[in-house]
């Protein structure tokens, strides 16, 4: 699935920020030069997962995958789950609650598994996975600590860390965060969250992310997908 072998941009759709012609608009961009990947999901979404699966399916030719924020979203409709485990807090019911809530389910669709580490790092303000999650994100600083959480997901046997700064985040993770957790793991490492311009895409990048998840900058300007993506053919 994420690979650390080549830089990949995946796009995350939460249903219940985008209307059906905003995302159709999306999608036909998207079309010309196709995304690695597909997210879907959020945080507090209570619009069809289903729904939104279908209508990429008429667009796109690429792996979905859904980026629950509870056990209610899950859906074999897609073809791949992140099985986001927030490793960075210390609420039990986003370190395994709402796992044990959907893991039958998960386990009889027969849908393709990724364990995550999900860590949450401190981004200027309080962000959405913060204030649902109700845990304490990782200050943006304290680089050791998050070098310290990022392995022993790995060690726990984390098939992929995600350093998320956040939905609306001020700020993305920081550069110095983003190195130092790449060099001490193995497994591909995600990174996304205030990435709003070519520039940020191209530092996360730069910094070491395998994997750069775009969202909230999408909603607002769709027409900026074309340019984010030739800056990742061009590195």
């Amino acid at each position: 699935m994420f690979s650390n072998k080549e830089k990949q941009l995946a796009i995350l759709i939460d249903p219940g920020k985008y209307g059906v012609d905003c995302l159709i608009d999306l999608l036909q961009k998207m079309q010309q030069i196709p995304p690695h990947y597909i997210l879907v999901g959020g945080s507090t979404t209570s619009a069809s997962i289903d729904e939104t699966i279908n209508l990429i399916r008429q667009y796109l030719d690429i792996p979905i995958i859904l980026f629950p924020g509870n056990a209610s979203q899950f859906t074999p409709q897609a073809d791949a789950l992140m099985y986001l485990s927030l490793i960075s807090g210390r609420n039990p019911d986003y370190l395994i609650g709402q796992h044990v809530l959907s893991s039958i389910s998960i386990k009889k669709s027969g849908l393709k598994v990724v364990p995550v580490g999900y860590m949450l790092i401190e981004s200027g303000r309080m962000t959405s996975v913060e204030y649902i999650s109700n845990t304490k994100p990782i200050p943006s600083n304290k680089v050791e600590i998050a070098v310290c959480t990022a392995v022993a997901g790995e060690l726990l046997g984390m098939r992929s860390i995600y350093l998320e700064a956040g939905s609306g985040a001020d700020r993305p993770v920081p550069a110095e965060m983003i190195s130092a957790v790449k060099k001490n793991i193995s497994v591909p490492l995600i990174v996304g969250g205030g990435i709003r311009t070519v520039e940020a895409l191209k530092n996360a990048y730069a910094s070491g992310a395998d994997v750069v998840v775009i969202g909230n900058v999408l909603e607002e300007k769709p027409e900026l997908y074309p340019e984010l993506f030739e800056t990742l053919a061009l590195l």
